[in-house]
């Protein structure tokens, strides 16, 4: 079961490599006079983040257990720092990076990791049933949602909302609180939406791009311009059209969109398949694990990878609005990599004691 998950995700980080030099060689040549400028640092973080996936496999899930408090606490200082000017740097608009040179990291991504690891450290040793028992928990979610909404960034304290939801539905959280969420979810984004219209543009956008081609609706209407014509084999490995200045910035959040293109349906369905792969080895781990944290841990790294993925393709696809939300393993991004590989690591090392 290990060497299966290995294997699935080099060879899932390899096509990411493969994609990003196609998606991105043209803008990257315009941009930088480099074709290689993107793929060269994603092969950078590629390499990194493998080095750390083989240590972490190698570390010993239960040290977490007992420094879980630590983790989400160095996680909530680095999501304060980023957010004060000179320390934070602003990227399209939201101020989530620490800048290293041409380089940045998103201590968001990290802190995805760390709310799972701190939510199974805290289900593993506390029975839920009612909403009494996990206060605290959703009050720090909420905390950590809140400092990353000011950066923003809602896809992302999504995806981690989300996370924690899905970990206290399997530790048994009583069905009610799940009503509660719902709809106190429903009211938040109410309210997000009243606090920046350019939200309901998004939504607006969504629902008829046509609406306005050139402006809110355009990035939707070429990506859907790509995954089109794509048909069975695709227009071949290098011969995307949208790339050439249509879809803005292929790379990130709608690579696969070029995947589409230019490997047609074939392409998607091995990206789709590598991603159910994963998933059912991540969820097999989590069954098999021998004890809750274990179980909690490898579930909720896989569902958050998973869930993640299935976001992003339905906003590629226009089935729901743009989050902002990279692909994981293919789309462009140092960070988005090195989480995906650290939460691989640690699923590894869950397998180990299986």
């Amino acid at each position: 079961m290990k060497k299966y998950l290995l294997l699935t995700i080099i060879l899932i980080s390899l096509l990411g490599i493969v994609m990003i030099y196609s998606s991105s060689s043209i803008w990257s040549l315009y941009k930088y006079n480099d074709a290689y400028k993107y793929v060269r640092h994603q092969i950078i973080f590629l390499i990194i983040g493998l080095i750390i996936m083989t240590i972490i496999s190698k570390i010993d899930y239960h040290l977490y257990l007992s420094k879980d408090k630590k983790i989400i606490l160095s996680c909530i200082i680095l999501l304060i720092l980023v957010l004060i000017p000179g320390l934070g740097t602003i990227r399209n608009g939201s101020r989530s990076w620490f800048g290293i040179g041409s380089f940045g990291i998103q201590p968001s991504e990290f802190a995805k990791i760390g709310i799972i690891i701190f939510t199974s450290s805290y289900v593993s040793k506390n029975k839920i049933k009612t909403f009494k028992d996990i206060i605290g928990i959703s009050l720090l979610t909420l905390a950590i949602f809140a400092l990353i909404m000011l950066q923003p960034d809602f896809g992302t304290g999504t995806i981690l909302v989300m996370s924690v939801i899905g970990i206290l539905f399997i530790a048994g959280m009583n069905i009610k609180f799940f009503i509660i969420a719902a709809i106190i979810g429903l009211l938040g984004v109410t309210a997000l939406i009243i606090i920046a219209p350019y939200r309901l543009t998004r939504i607006l956008s969504f629902l008829n791009p046509w609406s306005d081609p050139l402006g809110s609706g355009f990035q939707i209407i070429q990506s859907l311009y790509a995954i089109g014509p794509g048909g069975l084999f695709g227009y071949g490995f290098g011969n995307s059209r949208q790339k050439h200045f249509f879809l803005p910035e292929p790379q990130t959040d709608f690579i696969f969109s070029i995947i589409s293109e230019e490997l047609g349906f074939i392409g998607c369905l091995i990206v789709v398949l590598l991603f159910a792969i994963i998933g059912y080895l991540g969820f097999k781990i989590s069954r098999k694990s021998n004890d809750l944290f274990g179980k909690y841990l490898s579930f909720g790294l896989t569902f958050q990878l998973i869930f993640q993925a299935v976001l992003n393709l339905m906003v590629v696809t226009g089935l729901i609005p743009v989050t902002g939300v990279t692909l994981p393993f293919l789309s462009y991004g140092g960070s988005s990599l090195l989480v995906s590989l650290i939460s691989m690591g640690i699923l590894l090392n869950v397998s180990n004691h299986i």
